[in-house]
Parts: structure tokens; sequence; C-alpha cells
């Protein structure tokens, strides 16, 4: 006659499916986060400007900025850089006010670092190449001096 399946009895479980994890496992991202925290730790000292300068020490407090600031350095042979690359007295100003437009205009901050040993004359050169372009946001880059009472 007729057999029923899945009657009771006749042998045949019923198994339940497993329902999916919905527990997200974080050690692993954990372990990534901590390992780029300590490679960013390591590497950002590394990350200065790139024109070796002796400064000046200066007990004057430091500027935040959130961005990058423009940079011009004088060495002390009296070379000029434009953040990382050296460029000439005659091209300051037009290469200056090419990369100020694309950070905002003249309004922009621009930082002077001048080697200790640099000549004074070099320095009010470019300063007032700075200052004849029409850039007023000037900064002089110092040192945080040794010994000094921190305020």
């Amino acid at each position: 006659m007729g057999m029923s399946l899945g009657a009771p009895g006749t042998g045949r479980r019923r198994t339940r499916r497993r329902q999916a994890m919905s527990e997200i496992n974080v050690t692993p991202m954990v372990d990534v986060m901590l390992v780029l925290l300590i490679i960013f730790m390591v590497s950002a000292p590394l990350l200065t400007v790139g024109v070796p300068i002796d400064l000046p020490q200066s007990e004057a407090k430091s500027i935040e900025q959130d961005k990058e600031p423009l940079t011009l350095s004088v060495n002390d042979k009296g070379k000029v850089f434009l953040q990382n690359d050296e460029i000439k007295l005659d091209d300051l100003v037009a290469k200056l006010e090419a990369v100020a437009q694309a950070r905002g205009g003249k309004d922009a901050r621009v930082f002077v670092r001048g080697d200790k040993n640099a000549n004074y004359g070099d320095m009010m050169k470019v300063m007032g190449r700075l200052s004849g372009a029409g850039f007023h946001r000037v900064a002089l880059v110092t040192e945080f001096e040794q010994g000094s009472k921190a305020q």
C-alpha cells in the first residue's frame, strides 16, 4: 500500500539548518589597526620638510595649522627652496603665486625657514620679494629653544 514519507518512525530525521553567524569578529581588524598605528608613529617624524636647515631657536609658541603650509627655505649657501624644490630667486614670485592660487590665493600663510648661518641679505631679498608680491601672512620658522620655560 502507500508509504507516507516523513512519518514518525520511518527512520528519517529532519535536520535543522544552522543560522548564519551575525556577529563580526573584530580581532583581525584591531590587529591591522594597531600595525598601521605603529607604522604611522614611526614614519611621522620622517615626513618633515626635506631641506636640511639648522634653524635658530626661539621661545615663541607654535602656530596651529590644519593643512600643509606653504614653505620657503633659505639654506646657509643662499639657495632658495619652495617646499623641497630649489628655485631661482627671480622665479620665486611667479612660482609662489601659482602655488598660492591653488591653496586659496595670497591669503595663504607662507612659512620662511632660514638657516641660522644664512646671510641676512639673502633672507631680506626673499622677504622683500614676498612683501612686494602681496604676501602679507609670512611667518618665520624657528626651533623651540632648549632649556627655556614652557608656558
